[in-house]
């Protein structure tokens, strides 16, 4: 009977969460003379809504967690015998919890708008009167196709449990995250879409956005860089990225918020680019919505993928459609009056920060179009291809390296002219440096491709060039101060982060090793320094699963052990389920990493091992790109920088 009763209140608290969405659309067309009164009616309908959906999920939570199996989604996803943080997991693994997920992350936000004092009333009624708007359609998605409390007749007495590859501290965290990521682009859509209606851009309208797009850029990095780290450990292939549609469409809008960051520097400091600003906020919350309409609607197979009903990808689809076309209708006829007219020396940092905007551009729109044209060739012709790694690395690889060396010129630039001999005075060193390296480097290691060779050089070059545009702006500020140092440590942070990450994906990308190989007990495999030796296997017991663990002594070149290895191979015998479990041994300069492969007691053990220098530098670049983002977001929103 609870069960029951917490079914028909998780979707009162929807249907409520409706409502006042209903109130939040219209109150401002309703508005009176009575400004107070008006206020704290409207403040309450935001506030309300995002109570009720937060109720509706915490609801959700309960019913995984104490498995209330009346509940058809948890009977789907979940099982008595799973820990308890994969039941917590449980609830956002599928599509219905998923969703309500999204829905609470974008009602939360809508309430930090309408608590904002900064934003101008007339102009808060309007971006959250639209984010009314777009919190019915996602609402309506959930309730009237995708209802997360939808109960069963005949209640179970167990259920299915969860996909085991789901199965991951990671997959608690990294979901979260780049939910916040996604749907933190949907503020400066707001944003945008309300100057359009307003006809008019407030003059701190940059100022107000910038700190949501840093944040939402900050969240994305963090929830991109986790899944990657979890298909490197979980998946067992070996590899970080694989240009697989979710993961592209999971990285366009990070391109795109990466580009409007800088371009809303320019806006905000140069009173340019309004224009250009508008139409990125639109585009980069545009494909959050493809990212929901590609994982939600079943036109593709992934592990990433939840839904397989037509009629919810038909109802995403009419999302995406109208909350990207209407804006950019709107956008084609208004456009001209945030425009204004103005010649940019492109020896100038807004010079610079545009030619970054256009390479970020030109890098969505070749990931876009090599995500959907196998998509609609399939719809159109019923023909299936498969565009992968290559067709991605070959078309981007040269962007991605005029880019590092736009990267490392744009920091030192002033705003306005600069004259060509005096960027060259200060980045003279900086030259002569890293040409000596890039020559050294050659001689040292001519069998290296050319492009890795020069990725490790214009990674070196970043690196140099931040430190040295450090330097300079600290000694050319007006008053030497921690503050002076603190505005311009963040872009050094993030930008020392992307030559780090750089640096660990040319590494993996071209140095990294595989062997597969059958062992049996006492056998060995030499790996570089390295000798491995195939101790034993044992079977071993989960608190939901059966493993058979191959034990692998790792011996270093003087003999000594230097870590036990202990790839496996798990039996979930709920779900019916084999994975592997990898094994990794890391050190600074790389992995040694076991896949147990195939296992035939008469034969012997198949394993995969691979030898991956420096990967680990992928993430490391990460946290120094996060790292930047948030002491950028920090200062900013404590306005400690201007």
């Amino acid at each position: 009977m609870l069960f029951i009763k917490l079914a028909l209140l998780g979707n009162l608290f929807l249907f409520s969460s409706l409502i006042f969405s209903i109130i939040q659309l219209f109150l401002p067309f309703l508005r009176t003379n009575k400004d107070y009164l008006f206020l704290k009616v409207f403040k309450h309908s935001t506030s309300l809504t995002f109570l009720f959906s937060f109720l509706s999920f915490f609801i959700l939570v309960i019913s995984f967690l104490i498995s209330d199996f009346s509940i058809k989604l948890v009977y789907e996803h979940s099982h008595t015998l799973k820990p308890l943080i994969y039941k917590l997991t449980g609830t956002w693994g599928n599509h219905e919890g998923s969703l309500l997920l999204w829905i609470t992350i974008l009602h939360f936000f809508g309430f930090l708008i309408s608590l904002s004092k900064k934003i101008p009333d007339n102009f808060k009624f309007k971006i959250l009167s639209i984010h009314g708007f777009l919190s019915i359609t996602f609402l309506s998605l959930s309730i009237f196709t995708s209802n997360p409390f939808e109960t069963l007749s005949n209640v179970p007495l167990e259920g299915r449990g969860l996909n085991p590859i789901l199965q991951d501290l990671g997959l608690a965290i990294h979901p979260p995250l780049l939910y916040m990521g996604y749907v933190g682009l949907s503020v400066s859509y707001l944003f945008a879409f309300a100057a359009l209606i307003n006809k008019k851009i407030e003059d701190n309208w940059a100022n107000l956005v910038r700190p949501w797009i840093i944040m939402s850029w900050v969240f994305l990095t963090v929830g991109i860089s986790l899944g990657s780290f979890w298909a490197y450990y979980e998946l067992g292939w070996g590899g970080w990225w694989y240009w697989d549609p979710v993961e592209n469409v999971a990285i366009m809008p990070w391109l795109i918020a990466t580009a409007l960051i800088h371009s809303i520097i320019v806006t905000e400091y140069r009173q340019l680019l309004f224009s250009w600003s508008i139409l990125l906020s639109i585009l980069g919350f545009s494909l959050s919505l493809l990212g929901t309409f590609i994982v939600r609607s079943g036109v593709l197979t992934s592990v990433h993928s939840f839904a397989s009903d037509p009629k919810r990808g038909l109802f995403i689809l009419l999302i995406l459609s109208v909350f990207t076309i209407i804006p950019l209708i709107i956008f084609g006829f208004r456009s001209k009056s945030f425009s204004k007219s103005s010649s940019i020396n492109i020896l100038s940092k807004e010079g610079f920060l545009i030619l970054n905007n256009l390479l970020l551009c030109i890098t969505t729109v070749v990931i876009l179009v090599g995500t959907l044209y196998p998509l609609f060739l399939e719809f159109l012709s019923n023909v299936q291809i498969t565009v992968g790694p290559p067709f991605f690395i070959i078309s981007l690889k040269y962007i991605l390296l005029v880019m590092m060396l736009l990267m490392g010129i744009g920091p030192i630039l002033l705003w306005g002219n600069n004259k060509f001999s005096k960027i060259f005075e200060k980045l003279k060193v900086s030259i002569i440096t890293t040409f000596v390296f890039f020559i050294v480097f050659l001689i040292l290691y001519k069998s290296i491709p050319i492009e890795a060779i020069l990725g490790y050089t214009l990674a070196f070059w970043i690196i140099i060039t931040s430190f040295s545009s450090l330097y300079f702006k600290i000694k050319t500020s007006k008053v030497i101060s921690k503050i002076n140092f603190l505005q311009f440590l963040p872009i050094t942070i993030a930008h020392i982060g992307i030559a780090i990450f750089a640096f660990g994906v040319i590494s993996d990308s071209y140095f990294s090793k595989e062997k597969i190989i059958r062992l049996n007990i006492d056998d060995h495999v030499i790996i570089d320094k390295n000798k491995i030796i195939f101790e034993k296997a044992r079977q071993e017991f989960g608190q939901n699963f059966i493993s058979l663990v191959a034990y692998l002594k790792l011996i270093d070149k003087n003999n000594n052990i230097k870590y036990i290895l202990k790839p496996e191979k798990r039996f979930y015998p709920v779900e019916n389920q084999t994975t592997s479990e990898v094994s990794i041994y890391r050190s600074f300069s790389g992995d040694i990493y076991t896949v147990l492969s195939d296992v035939d007691s008469s034969n012997g053990f198949i394993f995969r091992i691979y030898e991956k220098p420096f990967v680990s530098f992928i993430w490391i670049g990460a946290i120094f790109m996060t790292l930047g983002g948030i002491i950028s977001l920090f200062f900013k929103i404590f306005n400690k920088v201007k």
